[in-house]
């Protein structure tokens, strides 16, 4: 069922179940029930409200469009329960009608001095250099697209067992803040996201089993393609690493990194060879993807924020050096515990991934905050593919519970209307000869 009822009462315990789409007993998935939508929901309508007043450009446009469209979805989820119609109409509101917006009304002006981003990049502008116009050029068009046909393998290989979860979880993931707001205003950060989520789907298995041989370097593969992307994956390899050598034994972790190894040389191969035969090449993307992300070239990024690493590089070059010392740090503080405490499961290699990659844009001398789209992507990737059992046993205080944030539930007044009814069926019942 997708939707829930809307009327108060103790429900029964099918209806309880129907919530999470399993009857008692099976498996569930809580972030994807009507309550929890209806919390996710008001949380992006806050964002988007308070975007909207303080924010300016591109971010205003998406922040108008999308608090519209998750009102209208918090209204469907809030009265009606429909949880795929809501889910439908944010993905049209707060992503599609404002990536259509932007690409018409905000064009690119001028070329940068440095590209930080890595040869699978340049795929998504393919089209536009074949002379392709309009929107079907358009490579944030293609990015979006790319984007959530990865998201969405990524998300039925975690969900086997229910394509509508599938389906709902990546449209829920694609219209949140994290991913919408990225792909309206197109940066290039949510393709890269969708094949690190793609390579963790990959290497889940059930507890206490291992991963085969092709799902180890499945996952090596797809972490391959979103290191080519942008260094902002790289990070992932030693945790990931660490993570099949700790469940899996060694054997899996040369697997995997094989695999992601070959897949990384075979796209430079393909897209920019020169990197790999050419010494200016080879300096140049290093310059580009490494040095200057870290503010050590001449030129600097425009990025600005009011992170600790970007505050700290505007006192100077003692407060630059000082920002990344505690970069280095950071990272060394993560590989140390790699070793002496490896993550043993995905969800481990998760939170393990999505605290380094914090510390590191708290720390990171010029980092913009569009870059906690990936620690607050693997959390919601985690909240949304999170499984636990129904209950097989449900008492009337759990119903009563549970049926407290429907509208409508009024638990007194009827109690109070059935305990009339009792008195009034005994009276009846003594008053008969």
């Amino acid at each position: 069922m997708d939707h829930a009822g809307t009327g108060g009462g103790v429900s029964t315990l099918a209806s309880a179940a129907s919530l999470a789409g399993r009857a008692p007993g099976t498996r569930v998935r809580p972030w994807l029930d009507r309550r929890h939508l209806v919390i996710a929901y008001a949380l992006f309508l806050a964002y988007a409200a308070i975007d909207a007043i303080g924010s300016a450009g591109e971010d205003r446009v998406w922040a108008i469009w999308a608090a519209s469209g998750y009102a209208v979805a918090l209204l469907l989820l809030w009265r009606w329960g429909h949880r795929s119609a809501a889910a439908l109409v944010s993905v049209v509101l707060a992503v599609l009608a404002p990536l259509l917006w932007l690409s018409g009304a905000y064009r690119v002006k001028s070329w940068l001095s440095y590209n930080p981003y890595l040869p699978v990049m340049t795929v998504f502008g393919l089209p536009a250099a074949a002379g392709v116009g309009g929107l079907a050029g358009n490579a944030g068009v293609w990015l979006a697209l790319g984007t959530v046909a990865v998201l969405g393998a990524a998300f039925r290989i975690a969900m086997p067992d229910s394509r509508h979860d599938a389906l709902l979880a990546t449209a829920v993931a694609v219209a949140s803040p994290v991913i919408g707001l990225n792909l309206a205003v197109i940066t290039t950060d949510p393709p890269v996201l969708a094949f690190m989520l793609l390579s963790l789907a990959l290497a889940a298995v059930p507890a206490g089993t291992r991963a085969t041989a092709a799902r180890t370097a499945a996952s090596g593969v797809a972490l391959g393609v979103a290191c080519d992307l942008k260094s902002t994956a790289w990070l992932a390899i030693p945790v990931m690493a660490a993570m099949f050598a700790a469940r899996d034994g060694a054997r899996a972790a040369y697997r995997f990194l094989a695999a992601l190894a070959a897949t990384a040389v075979v796209l430079m191969v393909l897209l920019d060879p020169a990197v790999l035969f050419k010494r200016d090449a080879a300096v140049a993307l290093v310059q580009n993807s490494v040095l200057f992300p870290l503010g050590l070239t001449h030129y600097k990024t425009p990025a600005e924020s009011l992170l600790p690493g970007h505050l700290l590089t505007a006192l100077g070059t003692a407060g630059h050096v000082t920002s990344v010392g505690l970069l280095l740090a950071a990272g060394l503080a993560v590989a140390v515990s790699l070793v002496i405490r490896p993550p043993r499961d995905v969800p481990a290699a998760i939170w393990r991934l999505a605290i380094g990659l914090t510390l590191i844009f708290l720390l990171g001398p010029d980092v913009r905050f569009g870059y906690f789209i990936y620690p607050f992507g693997l959390l919601g990737w985690l909240a949304l593919t999170q499984v636990t059992e129904a209950p097989k046993e449900m008492n009337p205080g759990f119903h009563r519970a549970r049926a407290w944030w429907k509208p409508g539930f009024t638990p007194f007044r009827r109690e109070a209307q059935a305990a009339r009814e009792a008195r009034a069926s005994a009276q009846q019942v003594v008053s008969d000869p």
